[in-house]
């Protein structure tokens, strides 16, 4: 029997605020995806080596978590799979803010929990439960996680973070064949979250700081993530914009050098925008625009894949 595979996840908006209870919006990636497999005992791929001897050290970590009844994982069996060679098959690439760590947590959780669940049909409250469970989980990667990353990729499905108590499944309008575009730019370099995270404490030390993220960067997050979900594409550019404006003033130091002066050149032209995808420092940066061909040709040299199209 084939394992499922879990995708990777992108944050569409609320990077960071989410910390400070800021809404956000998480979509999941089909793109990047990985799965659980058994290597093939003939085979001698070093990659496969590696990742079975990270599933040791990781089963060793989940054997001393305290996880609530209701959601513990078989570590007994998840070991004797390793001793017969799993490993995590994946093209979701490391440092680049599209949840690597989050489908590997969520593949485990789907294969090793004693009680299964429907992403379908789960109830609000067991969401939040298996939010914060995941969170423990990916604690092993990142030191601290919300768990948002392994959840997104364990339900495949769109998530709207109403603040940091509440968060609940949600449709987003369908994409069509239209001119304008979500897309992934490609910085070129990995990133990290920890460090990224430490700088975002660190401004969050200064009153004036926390002062513009809560009364700018917040509410044109939000009002971004209403007007997306509405399909309501004037007011989304107008916030959309001002949310640009602001990551490039405040948030300097997580965006790439490399895409510091086409970040400017959207803003000044408005023909695209860019926001951090995740906590920035390298990986991804996510664009938008009202039409991809023109966005494309100032864009010229870097890599890009579109995401979403409307």
């Amino acid at each position: 029997m084939t394992n499922p595979l879990f995708y990777a996840k992108i944050i569409l908006f609320g990077e960071y605020g989410m910390i400070e209870d800021s809404q956000g919006l998480v979509v999941p990636y089909s793109f990047y995806k990985g799965t659980l497999k058994f290597s093939d005992e003939n085979s001698d791929s070093e990659f496969e080596k590696k990742s079975n001897e990270h599933l040791i050290k990781y089963a060793n970590f989940l054997e001393k978590l305290n996880l609530p009844e209701k959601f513990k994982l078989d570590v007994n069996r998840f070991k004797a799979d390793i001793s017969r060679r799993l490993f995590f098959d994946s093209n979701i690439p490391q440092g680049y803010g599209v949840g690597s760590s989050g489908a590997l947590v969520a593949a485990i959780f789907e294969k090793y929990s004693f009680q299964k669940y429907n992403p379908e049909s789960i109830s609000k409250d067991d969401l939040k439960n298996i939010k914060a469970v995941f969170g423990e989980m990916e604690s092993y990667f990142h030191g601290k996680s919300s768990g948002m990353d392994p959840l997104i990729c364990y339900m495949n499905l769109p998530i709207l973070i109403e603040n940091k108590e509440n968060l609940d499944k949600v449709a987003i309008p369908k994409g069509e064949e239209g001119k304008g575009a979500i897309f992934l730019i490609d910085s070129g370099i990995t990133g990290e979250t920890g460090p990224m995270i430490q700088i975002f404490f660190e401004k969050m030390k200064t009153e004036g700081f926390r002062k513009t993220l809560k009364e700018e960067f917040i509410r044109y997050n939000n009002a971004c993530i209403d007007s997306f979900l509405k399909k309501d594409m004037n007011p989304f550019f107008r916030n959309l914009k001002k949310l640009s404006h602001w990551a490039y003033e405040h948030f300097r130091p997580m965006i790439p050098e490399s895409i510091f002066n086409i970040w400017k050149k959207g803003l000044d032209s408005n023909a695209y925008y860019l926001k951090l995808c995740g906590s920035g420092g390298g990986g991804y940066i996510l664009g938008f625009t009202k039409d991809y061909e023109k966005a494309e040709k100032m864009l010229e040299g870097f890599q890009k894949e579109v995401i979403y199209r409307f």
